[in-house]
């Protein structure tokens, strides 16, 4: 309901950021293809799988339960004050038996093939001794690497590996193993004997999580989160450790992806709802008052605040970046405070364009032009706060206050900062600041109302969202945000008329038209009745009216995960990168967008689980 970007709170990030705390609270769900913020209710079940497991290896859990006993102890004593970097999943003691070594000389059975002259019983003894004795090994390499003499038992494991009549998928992976300790890591050679093992035994997890860590060294993001998810899957999702392992691969892949998207797009305007919901979020200023002989420069500084207020943002955009820069000389803005007016509009756009640097470039001439601008100071603390500096945000409050203590904004964008900071009781006391200062702004009563409910007081907020129905009986934003609080109530036939008042009231308005209770509508029907069909219509008419909503795209995502149709799934998803306009978004569709893949990939190369995703 408030988003972390205290300017849009009020419009589609609303449901946005919904979408985003729901996916992060519920990373599980998400990787078991349920619908992460569309569809709560609807779960995919994962059964544990339980892959072959050759005898004799016992790092797939067949040691004996004595030896055990002797594993807890030894291990204690070899890793007790080392400083060396050492692998819990490597081989344990279990597998070091008492051996003096093979009866027959180690030349002669280091052979690839027996002796011509051999007769059946000599050729099939000779390859029992050759099984024995590369389990000889083995066992001498466990003992080597857990005494931490990793190169020593590498090369054990390499004899193994060369003595072994029939290749075994555990003497790659302890191998790996050791690479893994030595000092610097040999990442690229644990992959390849992890890749071995794998070609052994597909569903060897130990491999599969020994090879992902390492692609994951390798900044190998895509194929770890691969390698991470199967493992999850494989292990029925039941492992604490490798769901952290998948969350935090997928976030940093999904992360970079984003910043390069965003450092390679041209600038842009974003959706008209989010720019929208930007400027709605401060109190409507007043046109400019222009001096009696009006430069060109004023005129288009006129000019692009009447566009402003008639939601015509590209124009708007235009001639206040022309009002800037004159044509002709001595055209220029004529006075300071009109200065600060355009760079601050200026500053704003830029803003929305993901320009946070030139943004606060722009409003920092501006303070420099008119050090009294309240509407500069809040946004230059907006700056601040996605900055993670929340020192100087507060600071920018300060100075504001000290300009004009009784300007509701102040109070109002002061209580957005403490909401998304879950400060409820400091939000709601700003608020009513707010509105106790301007009683028409409808965004401080809606805020005032969200954040009783968010303190726990919710009879206090549903009286609230009653009384602001009644008194904005015109605005379509009481009813869709009483609407959503009643959808977290789970009360879904309340919420949904709540959500069709809203769509009546903004289809009686002049366009461009709020779509967002035409989404919210479609997850309170899904959430509800699982009604894919309806769902899926009302984010389609959204798009129609604002083919840039990004709230609608996610939905319809979501919406088609739920249903296992991962192709369309896929494709919204898509297109919602091509138009995401901020980070913590693109970063949220990447990381959806990977994690299906690697799970239509794992179901593609493991066939037989697929069933029980049903």
């Amino acid at each position: 309901m408030a988003s972390n970007n205290s300017a849009t709170t009020s419009g589609s990030e609303g449901i946005v950021t919904k979408i985003q705390d729901f996916a992060y609270e519920h990373k599980k769900v998400i990787m078991a293809v349920s619908a992460v913020a569309v569809a709560s209710a609807v779960a995919v079940v994962l059964y544990t799988s339980v892959g072959r497991q050759p005898i004799g290896d016992v790092e797939k859990g067949d040691e004996k339960k004595s030896a055990k006993k002797k594993k807890s102890k030894s291990s204690k004593s070899t890793k007790a004050g080392s400083t060396e970097p050492f692998d819990p999943n490597g081989p344990i003691l279990e597998e070091i038996h008492k051996d003096e070594g093979p009866t027959v000389a180690y030349t002669f059975f280091h052979r690839l093939t027996a002796p011509q002259h051999l007769t059946d019983t000599e050729i099939s003894g000779f390859l029992q001794e050759r099984t024995k004795r590369a389990a000889t090994l083995k066992s001498k390499g466990n003992s080597a690497y857990q005494q931490r003499q990793f190169s020593k038992a590498a090369n054990l494991y390499t004899q193994a590996i060369e003595m072994a009549v029939t290749p075994e998928a555990v003497f790659y992976s302890n191998r790996a193993a050791c690479y893994v300790n030595f000092s610097p890591p040999q990442y690229e050679r644990v992959v390849a004997d992890c890749d071995a093992a794998l070609r052994l035994d597909r569903t060897y997890i130990k491999a599969l999580n020994r090879r992902a860590t390492a692609l994951e060294a390798l900044g190998r993001l895509e194929e770890a989160v691969r390698d991470f998810v199967a493992t999850s899957f494989l292990e029925g999702m039941s492992n604490q450790s490798t769901a952290e392992s998948v969350d935090r691969t997928l976030r940093k892949l999904s992360d970079e992806k984003a910043q390069e998207t965003l450092a390679a797009r041209e600038p842009r305007l974003p959706a008209d709802s989010l720019i929208a919901a930007y400027f709605s979020s401060y109190r409507p200023r007043p046109l400019p008052v222009l001096p009696e002989e009006p430069t060109i420069a004023d005129k288009q500084l006129l000019l692009a605040s009447e566009a402003l207020h008639a939601k015509d943002y590209k124009h708007a955009l235009t001639l206040v970046n022309e009002s800037l820069v004159p044509l002709e000389p001595g055209q220029g803005l004529s006075t300071p405070v009109l200065e600060a007016e355009a760079l601050t509009l200026s500053g704003s756009f830029k803003y929305l364009m993901q320009n946070a640097v030139g943004a606060k470039e722009q409003f920092t001439k501006a303070l420099e032009c008119n050090p009294k601008s309240i509407h500069t100071w809040l946004k230059m603390a907006n700056i601040h706060l996605d900055q993670s500096n929340l020192e100087e945000s507060m600071k920018c409050f300060e100075q504001a206050l000290s300009h004009n203590p009784k300007d509701p904004d102040i109070y109002y964008h002061r209580g957005q900062i403490y909401f998304v900071m879950n400060e409820f009781v400091k939000a709601a006391e700003d608020y009513a600041t707010s509105t106790d200062l301007d009683k028409t702004f409808v965004f401080s009563h809606i805020q005032l109302a969200v954040a009783h409910y968010k303190s726990g007081n919710i009879q206090k907020s549903m009286a609230e969202f009653r009384r602001l129905m009644k008194e904005f009986p015109k605005h379509s934003e009481p009813p869709n945000y009483y609407g959503e609080v009643l959808l977290d109530q789970e009360r879904y036939q309340d919420a949904i008329e709540k959500f069709e008042r809203a769509i009546e009231l903004e289809k009686a308005k002049p366009p461009p038209m709020n779509v967002l209770p035409l989404v919210n509508k479609s997850l309170a029907l899904f959430q509800w009745k699982k009604d894919g069909a309806s769902a899926e219509k009302f984010c389609l008419e959204a798009l129609e009216s604002d083919p840039l909503c990004e709230a609608a795209f996610a939905t319809l995502g979501q919406i088609y995960l739920a249903q296992q149709d991962f192709d369309k799934a896929l494709e919204k998803f898509r297109e919602l990168t091509k138009i995401s306009s901020n980070a913590p978004q693109l970063a949220l569709t990447f990381y959806h967008i990977y994690s299906t893949e690697a799970q239509v990939k794992f179901l593609k190369e493991y066939p037989s689980h697929a069933p029980r995703f049903s």
